[in-house]
């Protein structure tokens, strides 16, 4: 008997996001379009420059929003992550309990220091270039783990970023290891370009010898092979995981199986905001797969979701946006 359609591990951020110039990014040194982990001073020195200008803060972290999209859409998700005893772990904390997210943070105490950030800057092309202060969470470990709730689960889901923390990656590869032993399927989102340029071991070690679900975009692929070639790319990716969703932006998405590849159409919008498309995507895609719908109509939905998400500033959806997705999904 499953209890949780999702069962999720990841980083927990709360997100400041800034609209800001190009100009401004090039002088706080901020690299375009990347994840670039910062410390204490570094993030000091970055809201510094912020100054004057309006931040909106919300719940983050890729998994986060991708657990979050899932329970809005009807699902039930768990989310392990670990915060600190401040304002923004209970921020955090009350923000994933308010969507319906079942989380290891309700039966814990929070753990000294300060809870993990991530200073969001967005351009009027609608990139996002994120300065993460991984704080607490940088120390996720393996008693943020639920394993008898994993076990219980439909898909578990591990986020690449993870792969920058010792403790988190090897927290969460023991899920990984829970998870397969109890025949619950596996998910990994390589997450950003950065994580393969610099932490590829430990994303190779969530991909393992393969998954059931692997979540990527077209420049993140083009980056793990070293390939432009998008028929080779394609080729050689779907050796990593039963199923690959790679999305290509206002190109839509590729849903590849073995040698089948289905191309799922973009929902065409005007993109302000890109910040959490890819983490929307997923949920939105898990979510219909686990109710049920084939691979391609999970994509449908994950295009519409996404495309919801970056016409808007901020990674998560209102509740009535998320009213307007299911309405619009129902019609296809």
């Amino acid at each position: 008997m499953t209890t949780y359609d999702l069962y999720a591990i990841g980083n927990a951020l709360v997100d400041s996001e800034y609209e800001v110039s190009d100009e401004l990014l090039k002088t706080a040194g901020v690299e375009k379009r990347h994840m670039t982990l910062i410390d204490a001073p570094r993030r000091a020195e970055l809201l510094h420059h912020m100054q004057g200008l309006h931040a909106r803060k919300t719940g983050g972290g890729s998994a986060g929003n991708t657990v979050v999209a899932l329970a809005q859409l009807g699902g039930k998700a768990f989310y392990s992550c670990r915060v600190a005893h401040d304002d923004l772990g209970d921020f955090y904390r009350e923000d994933l309990v308010a969507h319906g997210v079942a989380t290891n943070l309700t039966h814990t105490p929070p753990a000294p220091g300060q809870t993990g950030s991530c200073i969001v800057m967005v351009t009027p092309d609608a990139e996002r270039s994120m300065s993460t202060f991984l704080g607490a969470t940088a120390e996720l470990d393996q008693s943020a783990l639920h394993p008898h709730d994993i076990a219980r689960s439909k898909v578990y889901y591990m986020e690449g970023y993870l792969a920058a923390s010792p403790t988190g990656l090897a927290a969460a590869l023991q899920g990984r290891e829970i998870a397969r032993k109890a025949g619950v399927a596996l998910a990994v989102t390589l997450s950003d370009m950065s994580m393969i340029n610099f932490c590829r071991p430990g994303v190779e070690a969530m991909v393992g010898d393969g998954v059931d679900y692997l979540f990527c975009n077209e420049e993140e692929a083009q980056v793990w092979f070293g390939e432009t070639d998008l028929d080779v790319v394609c080729k050689k990716i779907a050796t990593l995981a039963r199923v690959v969703c790679l999305t290509r932006s206002a190109k839509g998405c590729l849903v590849i199986e073995g040698e089948r590849i289905t191309t799922v159409a973009a929902t065409p919008v005007k993109a302000i905001d890109s910040n959490g498309a890819g983490d929307m995507f997923a949920g939105a895609f898990l979510y219909a797969v686990t109710h049920g719908h084939s691979t391609a109509k999970a994509a449908a939905l994950g295009n519409l979701a996404a495309a919801q998400v970056v016409s808007q500033y901020g990674c998560r959806l209102s509740q009535d946006s998320v009213e307007v997705l299911v309405q619009q999904f129902t019609k296809m």
